[in-house]
Order: structure tokens, then C-alpha cells, then sequence
């Protein structure tokens, strides 16, 4: 080798080791790029843990790690906004025990019914648009879902239904009776029909063969089935799948990219979710999709493509936290939705759920939770300019009542931390290398 090809491979090499040292300051001190210079690049896939670690936040971290040890969480992943800005974005524990895989920004997890609140807001989307009204009749020949597979009716008072009564559970179903939705083998003896089954069956069993609870529009209860039915609706609606719509009309055009609907069975996994577990003792069950199989309630033991718009969404908290800063009525971020649309959503009148939101007082706090075997979310708009969302991979046996405990945990988290970023991590692009070289040792590029 020549003197002067060594020569080109020291400098090379130089250059590269004070390149790496600029990287590594770069990231410290973030790397912004405008948001529509990332268009296509997931929030999630930008991120990663070391860019919210920082002596702040390094005592109050310590909670989040004594919480999941306390409740045997394999793995949690947490983002918060102050000001519509995202200053924290971390992810803790394991993705995947088996693997080693820690849980970073990245990963994607079943949000469960926050599923509801994206599915809500497409809705609300769709009214402003006027493609829909919200007293508009969802069954019966004058209904949205006119089609002949759903005019097979028991119940008359199922043709009053309206999309309000859906987005506000107080379309008739009450939660007592049986949500259709985890009932597959009443509709597979009852329809006369095979495992795995399909919304539309579900559906038509619960049309043609119940009668509804009370009568619409009287009072709420929570259902599954009311915003599976929604799912249909959009479909009915724009003529495209609902994931489709949700997807290229709503989150993309705010800069998310990487929610998906997920699926039941542990082998269709996206690349980038995390595994599930249950420290739950009722964790096994009967397969929705084959009924002489036990299996894992998380792992085919709920059918999620049947629940769908209700309940079925993965995401990154990083990503959720962007919808949320987009439809909280806030001047930061430009909402998706009017303030009198954001209005009607929080404010029902007494007896009555709010659209979308599992709860919304007066003072500007709205939540939405979701709780589903091997996941538990809560969404949060608090107070002080503070959002957040936290998800975890792990079923505690609390149920629902497990949310209760996330909301406190991350309450007392933010509290404890005296000083955060002025950062918005939004914008983060990673930092680019500002040399290259040949393999062989050749010119620098």
C-alpha cells in the first residue's frame, strides 16, 4: 500500500472518530429539523431513551421502575407534552422477556379502548366535513347500514339508534348483558355459523336475536359493540376500510405514521410491538378463533379484528400524544377538529358519556383509558399545560381499576421533576454522519 493511500486512511479515520464525537454532542443538544422534513418518518422511529435521560428526571424514574416491579410489568412506555411540546419520550423494562428486547420510544403497543377515542374523532371529522350527522339512523331501511344482511331486526327501537347514541354508549346494549363483541360462542351456536367470526356476523346475531336493555338515548353503558358498529359506519360513509380512512385522512396529514389496527394471534405482530403477558390467574381461555384450542387471553382468546374501531389500535405513546396535542383546543398545534366540536365531545349532558373521552370534567381534564388482557393505557390532557400517555405490556388482574394507579404514578412522576427540556421533540430527526468512506480504504466521499 502507497504512502499516500495510508495517509487518506489516517485521515479517514480521524475525521470519523471527531464525527462521532460531534454525533454524540449533537444529540445532546438535539438535532431539529421542520416537521415537514420528516414526512413519512415516524415520531417512534426517530426516538430513543438516551434522548430523555438527563439528571432531572433520573430520581423520579426510579418510581416508574419500583411500579412495575411492584405489579410484575414486563414492560411500560411512557411520552409527555408540557405546552404542546414533547419532552419526554422512555420506555422501560422489556418489549420481549424471552429476547432481551428493551422497550424504547419505538414500540408499539395495544392501546385498547383509546382505540374508541380515534374512532370518535374520525366521526366528529366526518360531521365537520358533512359527510354525516350525528342524528342520523345507523339501522333499518332509511339507516346508514341499509344493507339486506342487517334488516333482520327484533328489537323496533334498534331504528332509532343514532351515531350519538353510538359515540355517547347510549344506544340501548348494556355492558350487564353481554358485550357481543367477547361472546363468540353464543353467536357461533346461535348464528349457526364457524369460528373465527366476522363483525358483520356479529352484528346480525345482535340485531336478529336480542332486544335492546333500554331505550335509546335515555342513559349510558359502556359498549364495545356501539363503536365496532362506528368502524362500519365510516366504512359506509367514505366507501374506503376504515383503517385506510383513519389512517390517510386523519394521522398522516398530523404527522403519524406508524398506528396500526393489530391483530389477535401472537404470529401477526408488527415488527415493532411489544410481546404481551399476564400475571392475571384467569390469563388462559377457550380460542375465539377455534373453540377446542386453550390458549392465552392475549394471544387469541379476545379476537381483536372483530373488535376493531372500539378496541383494537396499536401505537407508540410518543404518536398518541400527537393526536392528543392536536384536539385538545389548544393554540400551539393547529386542532383537527373546531372548538365547538371539541366542545360538544367534553361537555354531555348529566347521565351521559362524553364522545370519545371515558371522562371529561369542566376544568379541562379528559381522560381516556383502555384495558384489554396483556395491555393497559391511559391518555391524559391534565392541567398546567401537562399531557401524557402511558402503556404498559402486562394484565395485573385489576382490570380497569389498574388505570387509576397509572394516572397516579405519572401525576406524582411530573410533579417531582423541577425542571424540564425547552425542547419539543417533535422535531427531533436523529443527526446525520457528516463524513463516509469506502470500504476499501479509498477516497473519502
Amino acid at each position: 500500500m502507497g504512502l499516500r493511500a495510508i495517509n487518506k486512511q489516517v485521515i479517514a479515520l480521524i475525521l470519523i472518530f471527531f464525527a462521532e464525537i460531534f454525533i454524540s454532542l449533537s444529540e445532546r443538544s438535539m438535532s431539529l429539523d421542520p416537521e415537514s422534513g420528516v414526512a413519512g418518518n415516524a415520531i417512534s422511529q426517530r426516538l430513543r431513551n438516551e434522548i430523555s435521560s438527563y439528571p432531572e428526571v433520573a430520581e423520579p424514574e426510579e418510581r416508574i421502575k419500583d411500579f412495575l416491579e411492584k405489579w410484575n410489568i414486563a414492560g411500560a412506555s411512557v411520552a409527555i407534552t408540557k405546552n404542546e411540546r414533547l419532552i419526554y419520550a422512555k420506555g422501560f423494562g422489556y418489549a420481549d422477556r424471552g429476547n432481551d428486547i428493551r422497550v424504547t420510544p419505538k414500540h408499539l403497543f395495544r392501546v385498547a379502548s383509546v382505540s374508541k377515542l380515534i374512532t370518535a374523532v374520525t366521526v366528529m371529522h366526518l360531521k365537520e366535513e358533512g359527510s354525516l350527522e350525528l342524528n342520523d339512523q345507523v339501522f333499518g331501511k332509511e339507516g346508514i347500514l341499509d344493507g339486506p344482511e342487517f334488516q333482520n331486526i327484533r328489537d323496533p327501537r334498534v331504528r332509532n339508534i343514532t351515531i350519538y347514541h353510538l359515540l355517547t354508549h347510549s344506544a340501548g346494549w348494556d355492558k350487564y348483558s353481554g358485550d357481543p363483541v367477547f361472546m363468540p360462542y353464543a353467536i357461533k351456536r346461535e348464528m349457526n355459523t364457524p369460528l373465527p367470526l366476522d363483525l358483520e356476523t356479529t352484528i346480525r346475531y345482535t340485531l336478529s336475536k336480542r332486544t335492546l336493555d333500554f331505550t335509546p338515548g335515555t342513559r349510558s353503558s359502556y359498549s364495545n359493540l356501539g363503536y365496532a358498529v362506528l368502524g362500519k359506519v365510516i366504512e359506509q360513509v367514505t366507501g374506503m376500510e376504515y383503517e385506510s380512512y383513519v389512517i390517510s385522512r386523519i394521522l398522516n396529514p398530523i404527522g403519524i405514521y406508524d398506528m396500526h389496527l393489530g391483530h389477535a394471534m401472537a404470529e401477526k405482530r408488527y415488527p415493532n410491538e411489544v410481546k404481551y403477558y399476564s400475571n392475571s390467574p384467569y390469563h388462559t381461555t377457550l380460542s375465539s378463533f377455534d373453540y377446542r384450542k386453550k390458549v392465552p387471553r392475549y394471544y387469541g382468546g379476545n379476537n381483536l379484528e372483530v373488535l376493531g374501531a372500539a378496541g383494537a389500535w396499536i401505537a407508540s405513546p410518543a404518536e398518541l400524544v400527537k393526536l392528543l396535542v392536536h384536539i385538545n383546543g389548544k393554540s400551539g398545534k393547529k386542532d383537527i377538529l373546531s372548538d365547538s366540536t371539541l366542545h360538544q365531545m367534553t361537555h354531555t349532558k348529566p347521565g351521559i358519556k362524553p364522545i370519545g373521552w371515558v371522562s371529561a370534567s369542566y376544568d379541562g381534564i379528559w381522560k381516556r383509558s383502555g384495558t384489554l388482557s396483556g395491555t393497559s393505557a391511559l391518555m391524559k390532557k391534565g392541567r398546567d399545560g401537562y399531557s401524557w400517555v402511558m402503556v404498559v405490556n402486562t394484565s395485573t388482574g385489576q382490570g380497569h381499576d389498574f388505570t387509576y394507579r397509572i394516572d397516579d404514578l405519572m401525576t406524582n412522576f411530573i410533579d417531582q421533576v423541577e425542571q424540564w427540556p425547552d425542547h419539543d421533540l417533535f422535531f427531533y430527526s436523529p443527526p446525520r454522519p457528516l463524513f463516509a468512506y469506502t470500504k476499501d480504504g479509498g477516497d473519502i466521499l
